[in-house]
């Protein structure tokens, strides 16, 4: 039995509780503390409690697992599928690149062939120019200009090889831009590609081509139109004076030309063809008005007796004039009228110091009452080749020159042709 005892400052106090075992003979008996109750008890609920916990894991590890494993699959399913995207753009980006290269390079060899076109056209126009009288330099032919940043970055890490057949110069000018530069999936914006970035410049290097192709063709019209002009002009002076020039064609047929293969240049090699024959034409009516009596063989005298009937200077009756006379003082240079062979020089009666000279189309000249004769039978003039000085010797009243012109031996009016020279002196 407990048994209450009483403090005097407490009050009543519980004595700890006592166990007695009985076996037998033997008894024993254990006092129970209250801690030590307490310890027991505590640790009854821990094991109570960690027992509890360890069925509650065991049930619910399967779905704890599961879970876990499926967050860490979606997880990695995500991360492929960036790595995938990511790949993607940078397989579009790279094929883009290689399409980009690609048409650059196609397109610089576009503008090389141009080129070459243009460089086979100046070529061939070159020796047509020559034969222009006053001939232009000709028209450069430009050349893609090559961009300092493109040849450093492709000097620092080449994008691609250079196609067979085009300049690496030409390349570089159009090379890829800078890494820098390049979209990148994981950076915002997107940032013109080479080719975009090239477009303006090839845009403007064939405006530019274009541009001297037009001005090769105008050039060649132009030319043309003036040739054809001054051909016409000259062949119209000549007939209006009553001297008729022919051109013969070169085969039997007139018929003929070149043969041209259909292509991309038959209009320029046409036009040029064109261009080629009316200065041919028009060569041959220079040639031919030089050799011509249509000159003046005094320039700058004046006129004092006409062609035709007149009262005669010496014996005052109506007698007919061979020739024009123009008075000039003695010892002024005489010229010949054309182109010619000095068929006669030296003294012919009346005529005085006479030369005669033969031109074209049965045509002759002669050139009296000289003071002194500078040419000798039998030698080539040129129009314009001083003959001799003007004077008085002969059948004459003063210092003039007598000028004839002859036409089978018979004596025509010599003012046509020299009107006619008068008009076409700047074309011949």
């Amino acid at each position: 039995m407990n048994e209450v005892r009483r403090s005097p400052v407490f009050g009543k106090r519980k004595e700890p509780h006592t166990v007695i075992i009985a076996r037998g003979d033997h008894i024993r008996h254990f006092t129970v503390r209250p801690w030590l109750a307490a310890l027991v008890g505590s640790a009854l609920c821990a094991i109570a409690i960690g027992y509890l916990g360890a069925t509650s894991y065991l049930v619910l590890r399967d779905d704890l697992i599961g879970a876990a494993s499926a967050h860490q699959a979606r997880t990695h399913q995500a991360y492929e599928d960036r790595i995938a995207a990511l790949r993607a753009q940078v397989d579009r980006i790279t094929s883009r690149q290689l399409l980009d290269q690609r048409l650059m390079e196609e397109r610089v060899g576009e503008l090389m062939e141009r080129q070459a076109q243009l460089a086979r056209r100046q070529g061939r126009l070159a020796p047509v120019l020559e034969r222009v009288r006053g001939e232009t330099p000709p028209v450069p032919t430009p050349r893609p200009q090559i961009r300092a940043d493109a040849a450093a970055a492709e000097a620092a890490e080449p994008t691609a090889s250079p196609r067979a057949g085009t300049p690496p110069a030409a390349l570089s000018a159009y090379a890829a831009t800078a890494q820098a530069s390049v979209p990148w999936p994981l950076r915002s914006g997107h940032a013109p590609s080479a080719a975009d970035e090239a477009d303006r410049l090839f845009v403007a290097i064939n405006r530019s081509l274009s541009s001297i192709e037009s001005e090769q063709l105008a050039r060649i019209e132009t030319l043309s139109q003036n040739a054809d002009t001054a051909a016409d002009t000259i062949a119209g002076a000549l007939e209006q004076a009553g001297l008729s020039v022919e051109i013969e064609a070169k085969d039997g047929t007139g018929r003929g030309g070149p043969l041209l293969a259909l292509g991309r240049d038959l209009p320029f090699e046409s036009r040029v063809q064109e261009l080629d024959e009316t200065l041919a034409r028009l060569e041959t009516l220079k040639s031919e008005a030089r050799r011509l009596p249509i000159a003046h063989p005094v320039p700058g005298a004046a006129l004092t007796s006409r062609f035709g009937v007149r009262r005669d200077p010496l014996i005052g009756t109506p007698a007919h004039h061979s020739g024009l006379d123009f008075r000039a003082a003695t010892g002024h240079p005489v010229r010949a009228a054309g182109a010619g062979t000095v068929v006669t020089a030296g003294w012919n009666g009346g005529y005085g110091r006479m030369v005669e000279i033969r031109h074209a189309d049965g045509l002759t000249t002669r050139y009296a009452h000289m003071s002194k004769i500078t040419v000798r039978k039998g030698q080539e003039v040129g129009p314009g080749t001083v003959i001799g000085k003007v004077g008085s010797s002969g059948r004459s009243t003063g210092p003039h020159l007598h000028y004839e012109v002859r036409r089978s031996g018979e004596a025509v009016d010599p003012a046509p042709y020299i009107r006619a020279g008068r008009k076409i002196a700047g074309l011949i």
